[in-house]
């Protein structure tokens, strides 16, 4: 989810999102596609190809995903999330489609693996200081329901430090504090092989380890969903 979002041909995104919910909802496809046992239907996913909320068309994408979902009928069963570095989340423009899409059974996964040092998370690569990572996610989750998406895992053969725990706890905590209404952590590790350059220097966090954070994550009255 780096750089900006390329342009988007509404029509075709209008055309597909309706190919593809007729596919999910009254053809085959789950029956050719999904094993039997895990067949359900979770969400429309704003994720990728550089970060969503850059696209001049975030807004008119949202309003195509309203018609759709009341096209098709869908319920609460089925979310409407973006998967979003944070960027531009305090932008007048971005909060109002936030807003629409908190109509839409609406969730913000806000990544957030580690807090900046400075100007710029090692990790996530975004430009951003801790203030505004703070400021942003505070103004997503007063307009819709906003859940931290971290990541943990060794890098060289080391767990993250406990100073960059204490701070990612304490600006989670700040948060919370400030007004922020988080609906909590979704919390993971690798579960699989990364595709990145960086991925050789990249290892599992032990499961125990894991389950630490999540608990002291969970001791700040946050809900946390792990998969380690």
């Amino acid at each position: 989810m780096r750089g900006n979002a390329p342009a988007i041909d509404l029509e075709l995104l209008q055309h597909e999102l309706h190919s593809a919910l007729q596919a999910l909802l009254h053809g085959d496809f789950m029956q050719r596609h999904v094993p039997e046992g895990v067949r359900r239907f979770n969400d429309i996913a704003l994720s990728g190809n550089g970060e969503p909320t850059t696209s001049h068309e975030f807004s008119d994408v949202i309003r195509i995903i309203a018609a759709s979902r009341a096209s098709f009928g869908l319920d609460e069963s089925v979310k409407t999330v973006l998967i979003t570095n944070g960027s531009q989340l305090h932008k007048p423009v971005i909060q109002a489609s936030l807003s629409e899409m908190s109509n839409l059974n609406g969730e913000v996964w806000y990544k957030l693996d580690r807090v900046p040092d400075g100007t710029l998370s090692v990790v996530n690569q975004v430009a951003l200081t801790r203030s505004a990572v703070l400021r942003h996610l505070i103004a997503a989750s007063q307009v819709c329901r906003t859940w931290v998406q971290t990541c943990m895992f060794e890098l060289d053969g080391w767990l993250p430090s406990e100073q960059e725990i204490t701070d990612y706890l304490e600006l989670v905590q700040a948060a919370k504090v400030a007004g922020g209404k988080l609906e909590g952590v979704l919390l993971y590790g690798l579960a699989r092989a990364s595709t990145q350059p960086e991925a050789p220097r990249l290892g599992r966090a032990p499961e125990a380890w894991m389950r630490s954070l999540a608990q002291r994550i969970e001791s700040l009255g946050l809900a946390v969903r792990l998969s380690p």
